[in-house]
């Protein structure tokens, strides 16, 4: 099943609530590997429990890869083509890889 998007592309509508997009722009292979450490972190911060200092750790790599698919951080539809390359590449190059 395909979520509700608003009419603009820019959110998806799960529950009523809105939830932004992923870049459109982002190349396949890109989108791959953010979603890659994004599901690795996520995963991170429910087998951390109790470690304080892994689950933080594991989150501040979720946000990192969030920021890159353009999910949180600056609206990529605000920003121009090279900024929007380089917050990818940037997450991308943080995140290892």
């Amino acid at each position: 099943m395909t979520p509700e998007r608003t009419p603009d592309g820019r959110y998806v509508v799960v529950d009523g609530r809105r939830w932004r997009t992923a870049d459109p722009a982002l190349p396949d292979d890109v989108r791959a590997r953010l979603l890659h450490h994004l599901g690795v972190a996520r995963s991170a911060v429910r087998t951390s429990r109790g470690d304080d200092d892994a689950v933080a750790a594991a989150r501040a790599r979720v946000q990192l890869a969030k920021t890159g698919l353009g999910e949180r951080g600056p609206a990529w539809w605000e920003q121009g083509d090279d900024a929007r390359r380089e917050r990818w590449e940037s997450a991308l190059r943080e995140l290892g890889g």
